[in-house]
């Protein structure tokens, strides 16, 4: 499965044609889409273009969004704890959606990550556990007694060397073993990002691609958008069968 993380916590700063407002995003969704994705992940942003988990904000955008694409690609959000910092506060906000995602990432190094998924498995919403690189949080993962009930892991490479990122999601794989989740989605970021795709490839996982993770193409070249980061990943997909 190709997931396409269509904005994260970027900012117009960081990439003037990033998909912020419900319609850029509907739009971006549909591009991705055609361009080869079968699932996605965003960040929806208030007004400002910040990331937020506030019910109205959450609700445009996933209902723009859905309305864009088939109906059988699935939608995902974040629940990131720089959206709302007090993990109380971000359990709060998710019981408050009233129009609700396929499924919402969860980073497990974040204080709350349990209260949260559970705030999200009991809207019936699927928790993709975000399982960073570096930070214990394999560990922690494994020891829950919510491991057994997330959707997918998000292994997240955050080495964005390229000359290293390969060995790094290879070494976190093995701290999610033995009690490896059969659904795992590999990814990584800047640097790191295509090489960590062709690691996913060849082991035959999930993985993700889009302007949250990555700005530029695997020749290096500035990507025009999302659907072009899709296509590129599409076409390492075809070529290792």
């Amino acid at each position: 499965m190709l997931q396409a993380c269509l904005n994260g916590a970027r900012t117009r700063e960081e990439c003037r044609f990033l998909p912020v407002s419900p319609d850029e995003l509907a739009e971006a969704a549909a591009r991705a889409v055609t361009a080869g994705a079968e699932d996605l992940h965003l960040h929806p942003k208030d007004a400002d273009g910040r990331d937020s988990l506030e019910p109205r904000v959450v609700a445009e955008a996933v209902t723009a969004v859905r309305l864009a694409v088939p109906p059988g690609v699935r939608i995902g959000v974040t629940t990131g704890a720089w959206a709302a910092p007090d993990p109380g506060r971000r359990a709060e906000l998710v019981r408050s959606w009233t129009v609700l995602p396929d499924h919402a990432s969860v980073n497990w190094h974040e204080e709350g990550a349990e209260r949260v998924a559970e705030a999200l498995l009991g809207h019936g919403v699927g928790v993709e556990a975000g399982v960073f690189s570096g930070t214990g949080a394999a560990g922690r993962f494994r020891a829950s007694p919510l491991s057994g009930r997330v959707l997918r892991v998000l292994a997240e490479v955050t080495d964005t060397d390229p000359a290293t990122a390969g060995g790094t999601a290879v070494a976190l794989l093995e701290e999610l073993a033995p009690t490896r989740p059969p659904a795992l989605l590999l990814h990584g970021e800047e640097g790191g990002a295509w090489p960590v795709l062709r690691v996913a490839v060849r082991l035959g996982l999930d993985t993700r691609i889009g302007l949250e993770d990555v700005l530029v193409l695997p020749d290096g070249s500035p990507a025009a958008d999302n659907a072009a980061l899709v296509r590129a990943a599409r076409t390492i997909l075809t070529r290792t069968g």
